[in-house]
């Protein structure tokens, strides 16, 4: 069996595994299997789809979305993925609730900042009330329940979060934190009856004229005193593990939760923009449609541009999500046509390709010389010709000279013409130019014996 046959049976298992989880409600563990899933095989268009199903049933929307937008530019056909997208997009009620939802989510992170819990739960229980789904709020609205001392309402909480995701690891650790608390709580209560009935024997009683004086024994006093040190060191360990607790680690969550969240926010703003523009241009793509059969080419037009606009949506989630390597972000790329993108589409494009297509060059370069060097000219074709739409001066020349020198094994002397022409158009005094002009003469000699015969 060959390593492409491997790699596709292990994405397979793990999308098996993704798949049993998800059917026990084990969110997070699926999330876990069907990203190792997508790491071996990005193709594994039934891993990418069950991925936003998982993301939509812990009500993250844009994740979903994301990742079926990715899945309909893999297979623009007999894909799942144009449902689900579709029937997001005809229930625009529900994504302005979700919308809102997230909108109030964001507004309680800073209302937790601002020491504002009872506003932060009248609004989380709101959020909860419209988006039911929503796993993170939920979970928020059981942290401040457990800040605010009210262990009932957590435990309800928690208790539909945990419906949500089986296996979640903060809803499984707040649940763990409020058994311990109440445990505390009980044991407290029970041991006050005890100590009040230990107190009248802890002690001597004698007359003074016509008063009764009560002091504790002598030996009892000693040891009191030594069960006070100890209570004092534990109460000292107990009140530094709440100040962690309660001040130290809400404080790291939210700094990571602002970072994620900002990240979040940002991401959904570009997606939403981009699918408002998506979704203005099918609907002037329809228009076009309806209306004459000679708007062929503006047909046409608005087609590349969406499919543009969806490359570049794709090309910013590989790049932003660091699971993809550069030459693999340029693929995506090099399929969006940039004139036919708006002013805010150009410019995230050029900022993706400045960031982009230095490190792409490089890695489609070396691998097109390589399969010059082994005889495999198709494949270095391939490479070349991606490297001089991405740059075309690339390595002064080189990669010019070296397309030219492929063209010209394989047999296709005027494609070959053209790129040695060009580098000698480009630069006129360098050796590429000077090698160039040495294939082109013996092209032109071989092109005079053809002709002779």
């Amino acid at each position: 069996m060959d390593y492409t046959k491997k790699i596709i049976r292990q994405s397979n298992a793990w999308y098996n595994d993704g798949l049993e989880k998800a059917r026990i409600r084990d969110m997070s563990g699926a999330i876990q299997s069907l990203r190792r899933s997508l790491q071996y095989n990005r193709d594994n268009i039934m891993a990418r789809n069950l991925l936003g199903l998982v993301y939509y049933g812990r009500g993250e929307v844009v994740e979903a979305l994301t990742e079926w937008i990715i899945s309909k530019n893999l297979r623009p056909r007999d894909n799942m993925a144009n449902g689900y997208i579709r029937n997001i997009q005809r229930s625009a009620r529900e994504l302005e609730i979700v919308n809102q939802a997230v909108k109030r989510y964001n507004q309680c992170l800073i209302y937790c900042q601002q020491n504002g819990e009872d506003m932060a739960i009248i609004q989380l229980k709101k959020v909860t009330a419209a988006h039911p789904a929503f796993l993170k709020a939920h979970q928020l609205l059981a942290l401040l329940y457990l800040h605010t001392r009210q262990y009932a309402k957590a435990k309800q909480v928690l208790t539909t979060a945990r419906k949500l995701d089986t296996t979640n690891e903060t809803t499984l650790r707040y649940m763990h934190e409020l058994t311990q608390v109440r445990g505390k709580k009980s044991n407290k209560q029970g041991n006050k009856g005890t100590k009040r009935k230990k107190k009248k024997k802890e002690t001597i009683e004698y007359s003074l004229g016509n008063e009764t004086i009560i002091q504790p024994a002598h030996r009892m006093i000693k040891e009191l005193a030594g069960r006070f040190t100890v209570m004092n060191i534990v109460l000292g360990v107990a009140i530094g593990a709440a100040i962690v607790w309660y001040l130290v680690v809400p404080a790291v969550d939210k700094s990571k939760t602002d970072k994620r969240n900002k990240e979040t926010i940002e991401y959904s703003q570009r997606i939403n923009a981009m699918e408002a523009q998506i979704s203005a241009l099918t609907r002037t793509l329809d228009s076009y449609r309806a209306d004459s059969a000679d708007s062929e080419e503006a047909v046409q037009t608005a087609a590349v541009t969406a499919d543009s606009y969806e490359n570049l949506m794709m090309a910013s989630e590989q790049y932003h999500s660091g699971n993809y390597s550069e030459d693999m972000v340029a693929d995506t790329l090099l399929n969006i046509n940039r004139a036919s993108l708006g002013e805010n589409g150009q410019s995230e494009f050029d900022s993706l390709t400045e960031d982009v297509y230095p490190a792409a060059c490089s890695i489609k370069y070396d691998s097109g010389i390589a399969s010059l060097n082994v005889a495999n000219y198709e494949t270095a074709i391939e490479n070349l010709l991606q490297v001089i739409r991405m740059d075309e001066s690339y390595d002064d020349g080189g990669a010019l000279l070296s397309l030219g020198n492929a063209y010209l094994e394989s047999g296709d002397s005027e494609s070959a013409t053209t790129y040695l022409k060009r580098v000698n158009e480009l630069y006129p005094d360098s050796d590429n130019a000077a090698e160039a002009k040495e294939k082109l003469e013996a092209i032109a000699v071989a092109s005079t014996e053809n002709t002779d015969e």
